[in-house]
This record gives C-alpha cells, sequence and structure tokens, in this order.
C-alpha cells in the first residue's frame, strides 16, 4: 500500500504561481471553483491580481496546499463576518492532486484554523450537485447539507442546483 503524502498548509511562494494559474485558468473545471462565467485568464492579469491580494490586507485567509514539498492547489477562508464569527471556505486543487484524499485533509486542516487560529463559529461553502466528490469530501470533514439553491448556475450548457454546507465548532 503507498504510503500516505504528507499535506500542509502554508503561505504562497513565487515558486508556486505556475501551479495555482493553472488551476485558475483550467476552462474544464471552471464551476467547480467559480461561480463567474468562465473565460480565458490571461497570465498577466493573473500575476497582477495574485501580487496585489498579497502585498494588501485583507481578512482572507489564503494558503497554499503543499503535498511533499510541492504546491498542489490552494485552501482559502473568506467573507468573514466579525460579528456572527463565520466565514466561507473555498479549495481548489490541481488535476494531478485529485482524487487522494488531498483536498480532504487540507480542509480539515483549514477547519482547525478557522476554528482555533481565528475563532470562528461556522464555516460554509458551495458545490454544484454534480460535483459528488467534493460532496463526499466536505461530509468526511464534517460539514452537512443546510440547503440548495436550486437552478442557481450555470453549468456547461444546463442548470443546476448549488448545495449549501456547514459546520459549527461545537459539532467537531
Amino acid at each position: 500500500m503507498p504510503e500516505a503524502p504528507t499535506v500542509t498548509l502554508r503561505a504562497r511562494t513565487p515558486d508556486d504561481l505556475d501551479v495555482l494559474y493553472g488551476i485558475a485558468a483550467d476552462l474544464d473545471t471552471w464551476e467547480e471553483r467559480d461561480p463567474s462565467a468562465p473565460g480565458p485568464v490571461p497570465r498577466q492579469r493573473y500575476e497582477a491580481q495574485a501580487s496585489a491580494a498579497a502585498s494588501s490586507y485583507r481578512e482572507d485567509v489564503f494558503f497554499v496546499i503543499d503535498v511533499d514539498g510541492r504546491a498542489a492547489g490552494s485552501a482559502t477562508l473568506f467573507g468573514f463576518d466579525p460579528l456572527a464569527r463565520h466565514a466561507e471556505a473555498g479549495i481548489s486543487l490541481a488535476r494531478d492532486f485529485r482524487g487522494r484524499g488531498i483536498g480532504t485533509a487540507a480542509l480539515a486542516q483549514l477547519v482547525e484554523f478557522g476554528f482555533t487560529r481565528r475563532n470562528l463559529r461556522r464555516i460554509h461553502l458551495q458545490a454544484i450537485a454534480s460535483n459528488a466528490a467534493a460532496l463526499r469530501s466536505y461530509e468526511k470533514v464534517g460539514f452537512v447539507v443546510e440547503g440548495r439553491r436550486r437552478e442557481h448556475a450555470w453549468v456547461r450548457g444546463a442548470y443546476e442546483d448549488v448545495v449549501l454546507m456547514g459546520l459549527l465548532r461545537s459539532e467537531r
């Protein structure tokens, strides 16, 4: 049986840009990662946005998912509500790292960070209904389905439900 990879969350470095840009520019998986209309992402624009986000103070928390010393994707907490103590989680992986439990391990670490280090009370996320692998992963971490937005997303030529999931700190 192959040894499980070591999954950690860390800060972004310039060496990570190729992998992260590859994910951002992947039109085949756009709807799994981004609610905006799909389209080509020029490298120069991506790098400018990444640089601006890194140099400005924002409440958002952006981690690179590192697998055995290689960038594999990103894990983010964003949309913080300081009064209600909640935020939304987002995760994306490069194609070669999917289907191996890496996303589940990274999300579990992101949740732990959010509850323990950011004192969040609740973390929520959303996924298109056809992204069964993501939904299973989120459930493994402890997220529960809280509702659906029916036919909320336009995905590859058809309307699709968006599944809303949440996890309370008290449920861990």
